[in-house]
């Protein structure tokens, strides 16, 4: 089996996608059908959605019972009443996935910002080359980004990864990308609960972490697509604590 195989079913492999929602209503009904739609046997999708007023919730029950017949559970929902982060509402899914048998666990937007089609590529590299973490990534040869992207957005974001990666040391050209498949084992040897990050540097401080625990990591090439729906949730807040977490943590670990 090779990152190539995109026809094969992984069959016994258990592949949990975490997908953290707030205000995603409009885009969730197309990113479940998306998702549930790969050709991967063992893969159950988990939204945690942190109490969208615009009733993401209770679309995802819905969606729910939808996908979840012939007694198969391919869907779940996990209901935060705090909004206090896409880092803490990442830990809770990912924890709530480790907990009930995932070998694998997937982070993937609900904006359809990541391709859906990309997670068997992703899974099959992670089984072929044994690795801790597949990097769906915009910066490896073969990534791109979505033209609608203005010049000041692409510049930020690779200005963040090229900070990133300076003040770390790390080779992972994508260290802020928040696609990203991520084997049982790394997670446990990783200690969720004990992460610092509430916001998007979670992405950032997970990664180093794994990379300084010894695990492998691979990047594959993905297209990052604008999102369609809704609007994008990063704010001057979680841009400031972006820049601030790669310090701290060379600090702490220096």
């Amino acid at each position: 089996m090779t990152g190539r195989d995109n026809h094969d079913r992984h069959p016994g492999v258990p592949v949990t996608v975490v997908m953290p929602t707030y205000n995603e209503a409009a885009n969730l009904p197309r990113m479940a059908e998306l998702v549930l739609g790969l050709p991967v046997d063992g893969l159950h999708l988990k939204i945690v959605d942190d109490s969208s007023p615009d009733g993401t919730g209770r679309i995802a029950e819905e969606l729910a019972e939808k996908y979840n017949w012939d007694g198969r559970r391919r869907m779940s929902v996990l209901h935060r009443t705090e909004k206090d982060g896409l880092g803490r509402a990442y830990v809770a899914g990912m924890t709530a996935a480790l907990q009930e048998g995932a070998a694998y666990v997937v982070q993937m937007d609900a904006d359809g910002s990541h391709p859906a089609e990309a997670v068997p590529r992703m899974l099959g590299t992670a089984v072929a080359s044994e690795v801790g973490l597949v990097v769906g990534s915009r910066y490896v040869e073969g990534g791109s980004l979505d033209e609608d992207w203005g010049i000041h957005r692409v510049l930020l974001s690779r200005f963040a990864n090229r900070y990133a990666r300076a003040v770390l040391g790390t080779k992972i050209r994508d260290i802020t990308a928040g696609f990203n498949l991520w084997s049982a084992a790394t997670l446990h040897d990783l200690d969720l609960a004990t992460l610092d990050s509430a916001g998007y540097s979670f992405q950032v401080e997970l990664k180093y972490k794994a990379v300084r625990a010894g695990h492998s990591a691979v990047e594959i090439p993905i297209r990052f697509e604008e999102r369609t729906e809704g609007v994008s949730k990063m704010t001057l807040k979680t841009q400031l604590e972006s820049a601030v977490v790669p310090i701290r943590l060379r600090l702490k670990h220096r």
